[in-house]
Formats: structure tokens, C-alpha cells, sequence
């Protein structure tokens, strides 16, 4: 059984930074993606950030690019630091993991991922 657990979500002024953690366990699949969506207030649930495990290979939504790093460690966690942060990032964010290889169109889509974690927020004031 596959479970997410995410933590390290708060309150921080606009400019600080928060760093996200995914714990996953009952990942035993030879390959798979995991990702980090957002969902603020009356808003869709948004692509931010996935990694691939296999290789690393890391891809991230305009908004976020060059603020925030998604990264994994051997403990099958993964991480996502975020700097520089604004007010529109505050949002409740997911972690999400899908098995087997995706196309970038469909790592981008919340609908393609088959586990989720139940959300840590984080609020960015100004």
C-alpha cells in the first residue's frame, strides 16, 4: 500500500523560504514520478514541480522556475525548497506519486497520478 505523507508547511513573510518534505513508503515499483501540486482557495489543483526516480530528471512550472528545487533522497522522500516566496504561493501542496514512465504533458496533469498525500498549507503573507 502506497502512502504519501507530507510535512513542513507554515506561515512565512513573502521573500522567506519553507522547505516541503514527501514521505513515501510502499513505492516498489522499478520506476515512477512524483510530484508536487498546489491548490489555493477556489483555484484548480496546479502542476509545480515532479521528479523522475530512475534518473532525476526534475521539471517545473513557469511560476515556480529558478524559485523552488524538487529533489529525492536514497529514503525514497522527497523535497521540495521553496525561496523567494510570494503571496500567490500560498496554497495547500500536494505530493503525488504515479508508477511507470510519463510524458512532461502528463506529469503535469493532477489527474494522472494515481497517489496522493493529504496536503500540508502553506501561507505566504506580504
Amino acid at each position: 500500500q502506497v502512502q504519501l505523507v507530507e510535512s513542513g508547511g507554515g506561515l512565512v513573510q513573502a521573500g522567506g523560504s519553507l522547505r516541503l518534505s514527501c514521505a513515501a513508503s510502499g513505492l516498489t515499483f522499478s520506476t515512477y514520478v512524483m510530484g508536487w501540486f498546489r491548490q489555493a482557495p477556489g483555484k484548480e489543483r496546479e502542476f509545480v514541480a515532479c521528479i523522475r526516480r530512475s534518473d532525476g530528471f526534475t521539471y517545473y512550472a513557469d511560476s515556480v522556475k529558478g524559485r523552488f528545487t524538487i529533489s529525492r533522497d536514497i529514503a525514497k522522500s522527497v523535497y521540495l525548497q521553496m525561496n523567494s516566496l510570494k503571496p500567490e504561493d500560498t496554497a495547500v501542496y500536494y505530493c503525488a506519486a504515479e508508477p511507470g514512465g510519463m510524458s512532461i504533458a502528463t506529469m503535469k496533469t493532477p489527474g494522472k497520478y494515481d497517489y496522493w498525500g493529504q496536503g500540508t498549507k502553506v501561507t505566504v503573507s506580504s
